[in-house]
């Protein structure tokens, strides 16, 4: 994959780029928004710990493909509390290391579900 962050655009502020160009023949992936729930249904109360089960779902689906963070073309991340950016920021840094996928963050007024603090919905892409 090419990434794009152009000099005429403010930089990346977080593990992002701009633009991401995938190869014309790569096999994709559309991942479904993953929330903060574990594999026997539990809930964590605490933000951050949904925002590493929302990872470690979206990994678990990338794996199941045959894929890894690397991947990842584009990601879009919903938040219902704008004072859990910061935290969001830092627990997306460790989960993506050194990809730079696209991204979209938004902060929303709820997700489906009661209780649920976070989402995140993926599309990758591998040759």
């Amino acid at each position: 994959m090419k990434t794009y962050n152009p000099g005429t655009v403010f930089a990346p502020t977080g593990p992002f780029s701009h633009g991401v160009e995938a190869q014309a023949n790569a096999r994709w992936l559309h991942i479904s928004g993953q929330i903060g729930v574990a594999p026997d249904g539990k809930v964590p109360a605490e933000f951050e710990a949904q925002a590493e089960q929302c990872w470690r779902n979206v990994k678990a689906v990338l794996a199941a493909a045959g894929m890894g963070v690397e991947h990842l073309v584009k990601c879009t991340h919903f938040l219902t509390r704008a004072e859990d950016v910061a935290t969001y920021g830092k627990v997306r840094a460790r989960q993506l290391g050194e990809a730079r996928p696209a991204s979209t963050l938004l902060v929303i007024s709820a997700l489906a579900r009661p209780g649920l603090l976070v989402e995140v919905e993926a599309l990758a892409a591998k040759a």
